[in-house]
């Protein structure tokens, strides 16, 4: 090679010319396999649905079919195939059906069978409002954003969080935060949708008790009205400004006693968002409400005031208080774990907000998609 091509450097230059070269390739070459691990989920779900469909032997392995897959698929040495793994790769295929359309699938052509991209090519079917361009979801997305995207089940909600991800470059674990507080939820409840979204960015990385404990709450009482940006804490206040229709909610023989009730413990103060008297139960029912998805310390921090209000509320005729933890998502599995061995009745539910009606979030929606669409052009 000529030393007339290789630019005159020092070994400080030498040096900064390896990194600049080793750091762009091994992002192109995470980009790549990120892409490669995402069409293989999705064919992976597309095998399930379809031979849960049209498989010959499908029929002797029933209910058994995703365990049958997942234990030979793991004698075969495939990672990543376990039954709850096949379930969200099924989903995933079923949900996003338009990627084998996308530039990236043309190296499934090769792969696949045509009859394959026959069948897909008779199933493919467009939203009903503007949709996050396949091709930029698996290009910039990864699995595990995908995957917290699919515990979505609105469309328009998933396709919000698509673009709001892309634009605003979320990390998996931001994406989940927003998702939490109800992102969605604030936007549509704001009359200035762009303001909220900056700060978004900005900010951004025995009657039996168990039968009067109802899940989901559906807030829709709340008749929550559009206000210029919507913060995490009206909730709460709308919330208790609608305190009798909330009562009707939870259900009969919830009395009202207290709002941000004081509890002076070992010298310091701590406040329970609610607290209630159950005339049937004849006990107190004391509510937490977190604006996130349901965290274990949670649940310590609402069994110390049961237990305090236990030692120092209970008079004689009442049971033993109860617990209610208000959270938007609960990963029911992890709920389990964190009640186990817990003496105080505790229970999670998650809530929902009603909203108004879909029109603006759909003209947001599509704005917010357009940019992206600009951003390839």
């Amino acid at each position: 090679m000529s030393s007339e091509l290789v630019p005159s450097i020092d070994l400080a230059g030498l040096v900064a010319a390896f990194r600049q070269t080793d750091a762009a390739l091994a992002a192109q070459a995470t980009k790549a396999v990120n892409i490669s691990l995402t069409l293989r989920n999705w064919c992976f779900g597309f095998y399930m649905a379809e031979f849960e469909q049209n498989g010959t032997d499908r029929a002797q392995y029933g209910a058994r079919l995703v365990d049958e897959v997942s234990a030979r698929l793991s004698q075969a040495g495939l990672a990543g195939v376990a039954p709850r793994s096949l379930r969200l790769y099924r989903q995933f295929y079923q949900t996003y059906p338009s990627i084998w359309q996308t530039p990236s699938a043309e190296t499934l052509k090769a792969l696949l069978p045509q009859a394959i991209w026959q069948t897909l090519s008779a199933k493919s079917a467009s939203p009903a409002h503007a949709a996050v361009p396949a091709q930029q979801l698996i290009e910039r997305l990864s699995f595990s954003h995908l995957a917290e995207l699919l515990q979505l089940d609105d469309s328009m909600q998933r396709s919000f969080y698509e673009a709001e991800a892309l634009r605003g470059n979320w990390s998996v674990r931001e994406l989940k935060r927003q998702m939490a507080t109800q992102y969605y939820q604030r936007t549509s409840l704001s009359t200035d949708k762009t303001a909220i979204a900056a700060l978004a960015h900005a900010g951004a990385e025995k009657t039996q008790s168990s039968q009067i404990i109802r899940d989901p709450y559906v807030f829709e009482f709340l008749g929550l009205k559009p206000q210029e940006v919507m913060s995490e804490g009206h909730l709460e206040d709308a919330l208790l400004d609608k305190l009798q229709a909330f009562l009707l909610e939870l259900g009969h023989g919830f009395c009202f006693e207290a709002r941000q009730k004081r509890l002076a413990i070992g010298g310091e103060h701590f406040f329970v968002d609610l607290v209630f008297y159950h005339r049937v139960l004849k006990c107190h029912v004391l509510i937490e409400l977190k604006n996130d998805a349901f965290k274990h310390e949670n649940l310590g921090q609402l069994n110390a005031y049961v237990s305090y209000y236990k030692q120092h509320h209970m008079t004689e005729g009442d049971q033993p208080p109860i617990g209610i933890l208000l959270c938007t998502r609960k990963n029911t599995e992890l709920v389990q774990y964190a009640l186990a061995d817990m003496s105080n009745q505790l229970f999670v539910s998650r809530y929902q907000v009603q909203l108004p009606g879909k029109d603006e979030m759909a003209a947001f929606l599509h704005k917010a998609v357009e940019e992206l669409r600009g951003g390839d052009e």
